[in-house]
């Protein structure tokens, strides 16, 4: 069992969520990293331990109501309890709303809210029983404001911070921290190397592009925040970006 407790970390990919993952599994914690495909997440394990980490992966789809509640399960009777919560699934897929169809809408809403409540839930009900725990939420610019072509992200998105602001005021005198982060701009990743080559770091002055080891620094210092100083709502975005 974990001496420091496990880091679960629903939509870990290989930027920020692999990223968060490291972060806590340098401070002691066993990374729990979750994709539908645990093949996909060999590297990161291997990173982890490389490191001298502890990761052990888990494959789930955080849209399934038995899946999310047998995940949680294990890690707290196998890996230990559940002292954070990470959510950072995805689902930035745009469509101009008049192109938009009503199975992908559905689809980005269940990945990028649905999947947030589900799995937040069944972590929040362990750290309330505890009184302890630290829950994060990935927000995005969509969280804050919709776009054209990005009517079905901003609804999801929009639902995921209104869902984090409420458990946060329900589970905040429970000893649980709730907390949402706006991630405002784009993030230095292969997709933003290999699709948008204007964006890519060496074309931008330096710290142009959002650094993901950058991200998880800062959910880190949400993490070990004193209870007295609490933060709901943290926003990151490049020193050049504009907003």
């Amino acid at each position: 069992m974990a001496d420091k407790g496990a880091a679960l970390i629903i939509g870990a990919g290989d930027a920020t969520g692999g990223a968060v993952a490291r972060r806590f599994a340098r401070e002691g914690y066993v990374a729990c990293p979750v994709r539908r495909s645990a093949d996909k997440l060999a590297p990161l394990v291997a990173r982890i331990e490389a490191e001298g980490g502890r990761a052990r992966p888990f494959a789930a789809d955080a849209r399934r109501e038995d899946e999310v509640r047998a995940l949680v399960e294990t890690i707290e009777s196998e890996v230990g309890p559940i002292e954070v919560f990470v959510f950072n699934i995805g689902a930035n897929v745009p469509a101009p709303i008049l192109e938009q169809d009503a199975k992908r809408y559905f689809k980005i809403w269940e990945m990028a809210c649905f999947a947030g409540f589900l799995s937040g839930r069944e972590t929040a009900r362990r750290m309330a029983a505890r009184g302890r725990g630290t829950m994060i939420f990935t927000g995005a610019t969509a969280s804050l404001r919709g776009a054209a072509g990005f009517a079905a992200f901003a609804g999801a998105k929009h639902a995921l911070r209104a869902l984090a602001q409420s458990m946060a005021r329900e589970l905040g005198p429970l000893g649980v921290h709730v907390a949402h982060v706006v991630v405002d701009g784009a993030i230095d990743t292969a997709f933003i190397r290999d699709n948008f080559p204007d964006m890519h770091a060496s074309r931008r002055p330096l710290d142009g592009l959002l650094n993901p080891d950058s991200i998880a620094e800062e959910y880190w210092r949400l993490h070990v925040q004193p209870r007295d100083a609490w933060t709901f709502e943290m926003d990151l975005r490049p020193w050049m970006e504009r907003w």
